[in-house]
């Protein structure tokens, strides 16, 4: 699948929460998401949000809508990650997967211990979902504000200098690689790192 130079970058948002979704409690999730997005990136891009059940055919059918349909590139997902029963949204993202990116997982993972020694309780991956004529990177994130930054920005000490890379970093050259959109990213936020072969001049 060839990159496309012109497309615009459509982005979906989903908070997965039982209790989010029936108004026991407001979201954190969605507006975690669209700040941090907000702070990195400085490609003009569009979002969709939705805000749904831990019910795995619900999550299903909201990931193939945002992919097949809204033509995202990339999918963020936060909540329902856990151990718990009702816990399903891995299990949905794999289900609409053609491919898993383990990398993403095993790197969340390595960033939340250096906080908490349940992140190994964590079910957090990623997949990419291909169509015919489309693509598009699914990646399930904490439940958290926090964790959410820490995960796709990674940690840096007090001067500044990158301590545990964030999975952001990998992002935009993914999406090149699966034919989307060329990301820039801000690098006081997030530096996207992309081979020198794939860089492209600053746009203006």
């Amino acid at each position: 699948m060839s990159q496309t130079t012109n497309k615009e970058l459509v982005i979906g948002l989903v908070s997965v929460s039982d209790r989010a979704s029936s108004g026991v409690y407001e979201d954190q999730g969605i507006p975690a998401l669209a700040a941090w997005l907000a702070a990195a990136l400085t490609t003009p891009y569009r979002i969709e949000t939705r805000l749904i059940p831990d019910e795995r055919a619900h999550i299903e059918r909201t990931l193939i809508e945002l992919v097949d349909e809204e033509r995202c590139d990339l999918v963020l997902t936060t909540g329902g990650t856990g151990p718990a029963r009702r816990d399903v949204t891995p299990e949905a993202t794999l289900a609409v997967g053609t491919r898993e990116m383990p990398g993403f997982g095993e790197q969340m993972r390595q960033i939340s211990l250096r906080f908490v020694p349940t992140a190994i309780l964590s079910r957090q991956l990623a997949v990419i979902r291909e169509t015919p004529d489309h693509a598009a990177l699914i990646m399930n994130l904490p439940g958290q504000p926090k964790a959410i930054k820490e995960t796709l920005e990674g940690l840096k000490d007090l001067e500044g200098k990158q301590v545990v890379g964030g999975i952001f970093a990998a992002v935009p050259y993914c999406v090149d690689l699966i034919g989307g959109p060329y990301m820039e990213t801000d690098p006081a936020v997030c530096k996207a790192f992309r081979p020198k072969s794939a860089l492209r001049p600053p746009q203006t």
